[in-house]
């Protein structure tokens, strides 16, 4: 596995939680690229924990707590990529080997877990989450939640770790807020390239037009695409209206992205085994925030 501190000006409690991470990353991806999981038993209570975002959507996820004589203040929160959840086995495996290692930790859900669900219903319509139907803007709404929870826990620090498309959320959550309580942030295995391409046309008039009519749970086919095929118009137009700036975050061809409102430490890692980017993408990483000031 490949693995690079971006900033190393940290406390040293802060430090010890990164290099854990890091090592928790040849667990996810020793994981993922035998298609094997060995599940591991949790040593020390792990609990169900529920949230609900200031605009009413709840989130589930998993708290795994560490033995009493290590417990600390800083906690790690891991939020998912496309398509999966916070029980995922290979997040639950890094949870249990991070509160074996004295660092607590929360896997959480956000509105994007898994393809689509049902968050709820109002008097005309259902409202649906996930890859196909959520919006990746609304997050930072549950990430908020998540960090409230955690302050109400006596968690005074939060690491945020965001998988694959979970690095979007994180990153974002970061630079809007600005939270004094967050760490240090670490994006495992996200991607780096640019996404400034104008969406195509035809289905950005669709997507616009579908959701000014109330329609926006319809699906569009996204052509000559891997995953997802289909996404809603809803889910389209949030992503097509994007700020230049997050969709471009560590300044490949933006004068002032993202990466520059943030001002806490950062790890990002990939593996070396079926996952998503290489080193390539830590080297273009690291040569875009040298040129920031």
């Amino acid at each position: 596995m490949n693995r690079c501190f971006l900033e190393i000006s940290m406390p040293v409690s802060i430090q010890s939680v990164f290099i854990i991470l890091s090592l928790a990353g040849s667990l996810f991806v020793s994981g993922c690229s035998s298609r094997k999981i060995n599940m591991q038993e949790g040593k020390f209570p792990e609990e169900m924990v529920y949230t609900m975002s200031e605009d009413g959507v709840p989130n589930a996820g998993m708290i795994f707590n560490v033995s009493p004589d290590s417990a600390g203040t800083t906690v790690v929160i891991w939020v998912h990529g496309w398509g999966v959840n916070f029980y995922y086995p290979t997040y639950v495996n890094i949870g249990r080997s991070l509160a074996e290692q004295g660092y607590a930790c929360i896997n959480v859900n956000t509105r994007m877990h898994d393809i689509g669900f049902n968050i709820g219903e109002t008097k005309t319509m259902r409202i649906r989450g996930g890859g196909y139907w959520g919006k990746p803007s609304e997050e930072v709404l549950d990430l908020a939640a998540w960090v409230d929870f955690a302050e109400k826990k006596g968690f005074k620090h939060v690491v945020l770790v965001g998988h694959s498309a979970g690095w979007e959320a994180v990153c974002r959550y970061q630079a809007e807020k600005q939270d004094p309580r967050i760490a240090g942030i670490v994006l495992a295995s996200g991607s780096v390239t640019a996404n400034t391409d104008p969406p195509d046309p035809e289905l950005l008039e669709g997507a616009t037009r579908l959701v000014a009519e109330g329609h926006g749970d319809d699906l569009l086919r996204i052509p000559n695409r891997r995953f997802p095929s289909f996404i809603s118009a809803a889910t389209f137009l949030d992503m097509a209206e994007t700020r230049i700036e997050y969709k471009d975050f560590f300044g490949i061809r933006t004068p002032n992205p993202g990466i520059s409102r943030i001002r806490c430490p950062i790890l990002a890692w990939y593996g070396t085994g079926d996952d998503v980017g290489n080193e390539s993408d830590l080297d273009l990483l690291k040569s875009c925030i040298r040129k920031l000031s």
